[in-house]
């Protein structure tokens, strides 16, 4: 099979008819073997009834159902588990992303070989205020971390190799870093194409100003996840074990002195009347618990199931 499209939804009914014609248009026009595999996320309208009587139509398509909304990540994963088409093409329900564009994904990944590329919607029809702009602020620092240079992290409208879409796995809200997991996984060649962005036609955006911090707090997340994961001493131990030192030093430093100006007449207080013993006590005990948790990292990394897994692309 050429081509798994994958359409995450939540309450799209009234756009559904219409994307699946123009997929439709599209995959037969370029003569493409195709599936098409709608997951919905729980939708509180009429979406699953309108994809049931696509089904009974068309056996390209495949269906799944979530029991309530559990989010655009968890959607994708289980529809990644899937798919079988040599492209894998991701696309949202809402009509913002135009079928016209599958072609040219497809030859990029088929016949020069990205591993991801990643649509750019240069032109967008959102608001200044509330997506634009944080969103090039979102781009840009996700740049600034993963060495990725991509205009849009978060484009819904994306094509993979079978391959990679089965060895990530999209969790959380991470959809909005898979290029991030891509390359964490170890495809490295990533591009991007621009890609039209339309303006919606039916409903409203699933998606608040809450995704931004989110957004920003998932980075974090998979960035000490990619460099520590599997090694949190290296990151706890020693953090801990430099404030400790830091607050030993200090405490050593404030009884020195006290010391100091005993044997030589000056006037002295106790060391617990000082607030630099108290700091310098807060930090040896940062310090400790620093390296202790680091400690209780290591035996859980130790213990996971997944502790020797590495992917091996070819034995001779």
């Amino acid at each position: 099979m050429d081509i798994s499209v994958v359409i995450p939804l939540y309450n799209e009914e009234e756009s559904l008819e219409e994307l699946y014609a123009w997929i439709k248009r599209v995959m037969t026009e370029n003569r493409f073997s195709y599936e098409i595999v709608f997951v919905d996320d729980g939708s509180t309208d009429a979406s699953w009834q309108v994809i049931s009587k696509l089904r009974e139509k068309d056996p390209n398509i495949r269906a799944i159902r979530f029991q309530h909304n559990y989010g655009k990540s968890p959607a994708l994963f289980c529809a990644f588990q899937k798919v079988s088409g040599d492209v894998v093409i991701t696309m949202d329900a809402d009509l913002q992303d135009s079928p016209d564009e599958i072609p040219e994904l497809y030859r990029m990944i088929r016949y020069e070989g990205y591993d991801l590329v990643s649509g750019w919607k240069k032109k967008r029809f959102d608001s200044i205020l509330s997506k634009n702009l944080p969103s090039k602020l979102f781009n840009a620092t996700a740049r600034r971390v993963s060495g990725i240079k991509l205009h849009d992290f978060n484009c819904g409208l994306k094509a993979y190799k079978n391959e990679v879409v089965k060895n990530i796995e999209v969790y959380n809200d991470m959809h909005r870093y898979i290029p991030i997991l891509v390359k964490n996984a170890g495809y490295t060649k990533i591009g991007e194409k621009v890609v039209r962005h339309q303006p919606r036609k039916y409903g409203k955006s699933k998606f608040g100003m809450n995704r931004f911090v989110n957004g920003y707090l998932d980075l974090m997340t998979l960035s000490f996840l990619n460099k520590f994961g599997k090694k949190p001493m290296h990151f706890f131990g020693l953090w801990g074990s430099l404030m400790f030192l830091i607050g030993l030093i200090a405490v050593i430093a404030v009884g020195a002195i006290k010391i100091y100006d005993m044997n030589h007449g000056n006037p002295y207080r106790l060391v617990t009347e000082s607030p630099y013993f108290y700091i310098a006590l807060t930090m040896m005990i940062l310090g400790t618990l620093l390296f202790l948790g680091g400690f209780i990292g290591e035996l859980i990394s130790r213990n996971s199931p997944e502790r020797n897994y590495y992917r091996i692309t070819e034995e001779i």
